[in-house]
């Protein structure tokens, strides 16, 4: 899967890559910053998403489309596509732009809207990846495992580079007798939950 990476892919990937590392250090603020994933968590999202069972592909908070390319990749590997919600109009156009020149447009359905009224539309969902505002991750858990198929995944961004802000939701996960759940010590901390 890794090994069938475009050109144009690997390259927006690149230039999105290092605009999120000068974002970072030149003081962009914090609305206007990608704030995306490091390469490795991309990987890891890749390898979960490509191995589930049938059932929807969604990400929840594009920002730039780093994090949904990964998702491509995946879904192109098994012949499915990626539905991604973002809410930020400018993001909703530099993500456009970013699956345009990857040549993913195909199987990349980019949402703008409210993922509390876009996931309504998901009945069948074999994997989420939760990358949105922290405030609102309690709410997004709720709407997901209930659409999560027999052993489908949510998979929730920054658990432990923002471990106060989501404890709550991380030891409602664990506790949680529809799924099985951990925290996966990668990138900048996963919460893997397995629909039982």
């Amino acid at each position: 899967m890794f090994h069938d990476l475009t050109p144009e892919l690997l390259e927006r990937m690149q230039w999105l890559e290092a605009r999120d590392s000068r974002d970072r250090r030149d003081g962009t603020p914090r609305n206007r910053r990608l704030r995306q994933i490091p390469r490795i968590t991309g990987k890891f999202i890749a390898l979960m998403a490509a191995g589930l069972p049938a059932g929807d592909c969604v990400e929840i908070g594009t920002s730039a489309g780093y994090s949904t390319l990964w998702l491509a990749v995946a879904c192109r590997a098994v012949g499915r596509k990626v539905t991604t919600i973002e809410a930020d109009e400018n993001k909703v156009r530099l993500a456009r732009e970013t699956f345009d020149r990857a040549q993913v447009a195909d199987i990349v359905d980019l949402v703008y809207g409210d993922a509390r009224s876009v996931l309504l539309d998901h009945d069948h969902i074999s994997f989420c990846f939760l990358d949105a505002e922290k405030e609102d991750y309690d709410d997004f858990y709720d709407l997901v495992i209930p659409r999560l198929v027999s052993g489908g995944l949510l998979v929730a961004d920054n658990v432990i580079s923002h471990s106060r802000q989501l404890s709550a939701v991380v030891k409602k996960a664990e506790s949680d007798q529809r799924v099985d759940a951990i925290v996966v010590p990668i990138g900048k901390g996963e919460l893997l939950c397995r629909k039982t």
